[in-house]
């Protein structure tokens, strides 16, 4: 079985520097050829370095266009792929490549670590072979393997910024792929997403600074789908709708997400058409903003598409 590593950077392929931790070429490849030696990785991989290799706190959706079009132009060549990448922001790389490998015809397996593979007691090596099994063995579609754990690409975050076991997902029945009758790439441009967090007595003149300024918005709203009936907020709101920008809302709680609609205090949202993300991760809801921004040009042609599930990325 032929698999493509893709390595991006992050902390799984780094080194200690006088600044502190930083990629270094040569990390991940020692490692990969010294677990062949050791019958610990398939004999057939083909490794792929995307230059230059970066802190994934970096990353940019031109990363996740770099990553999607090495994965869309070899996958008729490879029976799996594997992505190592940092930890920060792996969650929205995954979930972007949901987006962008319309579809898919093989496994993804996105892994990293919380230790890079140059220190002791590092996570790297046990994540890599069992990427490596997990790809192997999984059906098409983009997942996540970390800590002993097969997560849904569209569902997944990072939940312990220290832990080995940092990341989770909800469970769901729906694939992390979209079903197509052949494989499409879909990229992103340079959209201005802002992501704006209710809390009490924020500032109006933040909020309608991004209305005005942003091509989307993502609201992380309170509970499960409320926000402060502020003047403030209604104007942001105003100028959105007048501006025809898709506005998504996610709920700040890691689990349960939201239902727009259960508390009186979440009309000032469904007056305005904020978009129920339902059960959407914060990342889920940027990557899908991001390519539905690029997806479509009307108004109601995304907020079709943001209102339909995709991949899994929510709970129908």
């Amino acid at each position: 079985m032929r698999i493509l590593l893709v390595h991006t950077g992050g902390t799984i392929g780094m080194a200690q520097t006088g600044a502190g931790f930083a990629p270094r070429r040569g990390v991940v490849e020692d490692a990969v050829v010294a677990l062949q030696a050791e019958g610990k990785l398939p004999e057939e991989i083909a490794l792929e370095v995307l230059e230059p290799l970066i802190d994934s706190a970096n990353a940019t959706p031109e990363d996740w266009n770099r990553i999607a079009r090495v994965i869309h132009a070899h996958q008729h060549a490879f029976e799996g792929v594997v992505v190592t990448h940092g930890t920060d922001t792996l969650a929205y790389t995954s979930a972007a490549l949901c987006f962008a490998l319309e579809g898919l015809r093989i496994p993804v397996v996105l892994t990293g670590a919380m230790l890079p593979l140059t220190v002791d007691g590092n996570d790297g090596v046990r994540n890599l072979i069992e990427a490596f099994q997990l790809v192997q063995a999984t059906a098409a579609g983009v997942w996540v393997q970390f800590a002993g754990k097969k997560l849904h690409g569209g569902r997944v975050r990072k939940s312990h910024s220290r832990a080995f076991d940092g990341f989770s997902a909800d469970p769901s029945d729906i694939p992390p792929l979209q079903r197509a009758g052949e494989p499409n790439l879909h990229c992103v441009g340079t959209p201005a997403i802002g992501i704006i967090a209710m809390a009490p007595g924020m500032p109006a003149s933040l909020l309608q600074h991004a209305a005005e300024t942003c091509d989307g918005l993502v609201l992380r709203c309170f509970g499960s789908g409320t926000a402060p009936d502020t003047q403030g907020l209604r104007v942001a709101l105003e100028i959105a709708q007048s501006r025809r920008i898709p506005v998504v809302g996610v709920s700040q709680c890691p689990e349960g997400g939201m239902a727009l609609g259960t508390y009186a205090a979440a009309q000032i949202l469904l007056d305005h058409d904020v978009v129920d993300g339902r059960d959407m991760t914060v990342e889920a809801a940027y990557a899908k903003l991001a390519y539905t921004l690029a997806f479509a040009s009307d108004p109601a042609g995304r907020r079709q598409r943001l209102e339909a599930c995709l991949c899994g990325e929510f709970t129908p």
